[in-house]
């Protein structure tokens, strides 16, 4: 890809999102801009130190390191990984980091960027067509960091902590895992003005209603 291309991409990209100021974006691939010390947990109970450690908002995964290469940790082999200003948990194949808790059922958010809605704002403009996206996946994150222009936007995806079990917050999964007065709560708490599975304060008030 040339450099004509590349600064054609971030003039379009910023024209692209522009109209969508509401929804959170990033100019980088990963949470942290830079890659920081952390702490991993392991499944066996020991922990490992590691010295350059990142959380991937392709997929929510842990990146890591290892001399001049960047991996992707097996997410099986560990229980959370803690930063110097939160902790990650594995929840399934993501690492979501606690929203917050009522009583002792916490919340948690897994973010993730929103790559088919950036697919198709590209494939939308005409003027894409002889951009491969594939080319902009292979910058590095400092590569596209750099270029304040390029917004991603994410998506948040919340679970919630039902029972010591992880159950991704969406009506058809929750009530799966409640019992039929939770599920009545629940449809109750649904009922109310303003709610949305989206919305943090919506999933703790669900939280509040559904602890016992």
């Amino acid at each position: 890809m040339t450099m004509r291309k590349i600064y054609l991409l971030a003039m379009l990209l910023a024209m692209t999102f522009a109209s969508a100021m509401a929804q959170t974006t990033t100019t980088s691939l990963t949470v942290y801009k830079e890659f920081q010390p952390a702490t991993i947990h392991l499944v066996d109970g020991r922990l490992l130190k590691v010295g350059f450690a990142n959380i991937f908002l392709k997929n929510s995964s842990l990146l890591y390191k290892s001399g001049h290469e960047t991996k992707e940790a097996n997410l099986s082999t560990l229980t959370k990984v803690d930063f110097k200003d939160r902790t990650y948990y594995r929840i399934d194949s993501v690492m979501a980091y606690q929203v917050d808790t009522v009583g002792h059922q916490p919340l948690y958010c897994a973010q993730r960027i929103d790559f088919e809605s950036w697919r198709n704002q590209i494939v939308n403009n005409r003027n894409m067509t002889n951009i491969s996206i594939g080319d902009m996946l292979n910058y590095t994150t400092a590569d596209i960091g750099d270029a304040n222009d390029i917004h991603f936007p994410l998506i948040n995806v919340y679970y919630l902590q039902i029972d010591g079990k992880y159950v991704l917050a969406h009506e058809r999964n929750l009530k799966r895992a409640l019992n039929k007065e939770q599920r009545r709560l629940m449809t109750s708490v649904m009922s109310e003005p303003g709610f949305s599975w989206n919305s943090e304060k919506s999933l703790l008030r669900l939280l509040e209603v559904l602890k016992y």
